[in-house]
């Protein structure tokens, strides 16, 4: 599978996205362990669907976006781990 093209597309609102990795280390320099990492709330939109019939998806490829703490289901392609959400889900485009 090329990097550019995925095979999933995420239908009517829904949204596909990688989310951005768990910090390492805080701003002071101390190292975070794997028990202690919070989930990610940022992330970067992959593939989005069209969006239902009288709203139209606001979020494109590329976007980088804030989603809720527990938002999204999470899922597996090619050893790539990916949230698939609803758009309502999505806080803000940065």
């Amino acid at each position: 599978m090329a990097k550019d093209k995925l095979s999933i597309q995420p239908l009517a609102d829904r949204v596909l996205v990688k989310p951005a990795e768990a910090e390492t280390k805080t701003a002071g320099g101390i190292i975070i362990p794997d028990s202690a990492k919070e989930k990610p709330q940022r992330g970067t939109v992959v593939a989005a669907g069209p969006g239902k019939k009288d709203e139209p998806t606001t979020v494109k490829v590329g976007d980088t976006i804030l989603y809720g703490k527990y938002s999204g289901t999470e899922l597996a392609v090619d050893g790539q781990d990916y949230l698939i959400m609803r758009e309502s889900d999505i806080f803000a485009i940065l």
